[in-house]
């Protein structure tokens, strides 16, 4: 079942990088981007989603044009605090948003490291990186449950809203934990449950791919966090993500859709900024 979901993943973002569909995975003539909200599977325009989610403006300016497609769930640069020197991974880096603004911050002098697991994902990346001056950004093919990066060599994680597609999560969390160095540290953006769901959206693999039903209940995500060995685990910011569904249809099945309203679903499906470290102290 898990190489199950990750093909359809898989099928769903490569067809969103190359632009074969439009809003959370619909036939583009059958879906306009602006019908799309602001959560993980949406693609508006960048200055309604991404500053909706906490990119600024003058950020977005400042990144290579077709760098958003409106798939977070926030911004985790903005809790990062990263600077100048240091070495950043970004986990499911997607068309290289979150790659292009930390390079911004760690400056020439650091390194950016993006990896995911699709490969029209990492071209329309490439390509982006190619219309800037990106020179310290690195993008690799790879599963985040068995990342290619070197243990205890990254000083940052970040990733959006892309740790709920993982079928493992806690091996997803073992290799964050692996690669950081010590005294490094953690800040994501993702998907958590507040309760369980109904069986008809938690069996649903449309519902996967549009990053709930493969999302874990607060209190376990937490949990297996510690249980990775990072520590200081902490909740920056939080925010209600009911209208996920019932603002992108696009993935979601009928079957998933009816009756499962943004009503309904409000105090069910939240977006985490969470932050965490590696013991040990920085070098």
């Amino acid at each position: 079942m898990a190489t199950d979901r990750k093909a359809v993943v898989q099928e769903w973002y490569g067809a969103v990088a190359a632009r074969r569909t439009g809003c959370c995975g619909s036939p583009i003539e059958a879906e306009p981007a602006s019908t799309c909200g602001s959560g993980c599977c949406a693609t508006s325009p960048a200055d309604s989603t991404a500053v909706q989610l906490g990119y600024t403006a003058e950020a977005l300016a400042a990144i290579p044009e077709g760098a958003d497609l409106g798939l977070g769930c926030g911004n985790p640069t903005a809790i990062a605090a990263l600077q100048p020197g240091e070495t950043v991974l970004d986990l499911g880096s997607g068309a290289g948003i979150d790659c292009f603004l930390a390079a911004g911050r760690v400056g020439r002098q650091g390194r950016v490291i993006g990896v995911d697991f699709t490969p029209e994902m990492l071209e329309r990346a490439q390509e982006n990186q190619a219309q800037g001056d990106f020179p310290q950004v690195e993008f690799r093919q790879g599963d985040i449950e068995s990342l290619p990066v070197e243990s205890d060599s990254v000083d940052v994680v970040l990733s959006n809203c892309v740790l709920n597609l993982v079928p493992d999560k806690a091996k997803a969390f073992s290799e964050i934990h692996r690669v950081l160095k010590p005294g490094g540290r953690m800040c994501v953006s993702d998907i958590v449950l507040e309760r369980p769901l109904p069986e008809e959206i938690r069996d649903d693999v449309a519902a996967y791919a549009a990053c709930i039903s493969g999302a874990l209940l607060r209190e376990e995500y937490l949990r297996l966090l510690g249980a990775s060995g990072l520590t200081g685990v902490h909740v920056e910011r939080e925010t209600d993500a009911g209208g996920l569904l019932a603002e992108c249809p696009g993935p979601v099945s009928d079957s998933l859709r009816h009756g499962w309203g943004e009503e309904r679903l409000a105090g069910w499906v939240t977006s985490l900024h969470v932050t965490a470290r590696k013991p040990g102290r920085a070098a």
